[in-house]
């Protein structure tokens, strides 16, 4: 029986491509050791902040700052 990347052979490089490099840039900005805090729940809460991060410089990027300062005003952040 095929698996599913048996039938798409370029599926792990596509995912390289649109996956991986998102967490080698988080590694990146965080010194490439480890984390700062202790325990799961602090971890995590460390994480969603780069997460947060990263998505917010995408969004300034491809939006601009001003469009993107407008659109957080118009949703009331």
């Amino acid at each position: 029986m095929q698996s599913r990347l048996d039938r798409q052979l370029d599926a792990m490089t596509i995912r390289r491509r649109t996956v991986e490099h998102v967490f080698g840039t988080l590694k990146h900005w965080m010194g490439s050791t480890h984390f700062q805090t202790r325990g799961l729940g602090h971890v995590a809460a460390e994480m969603s902040l780069h997460v947060l991060a990263y998505n917010l410089k995408r969004v300034i990027r491809i939006l601009g700052f001003a469009t993107t300062m407008r659109a957080m005003k118009l949703a009331g952040a």
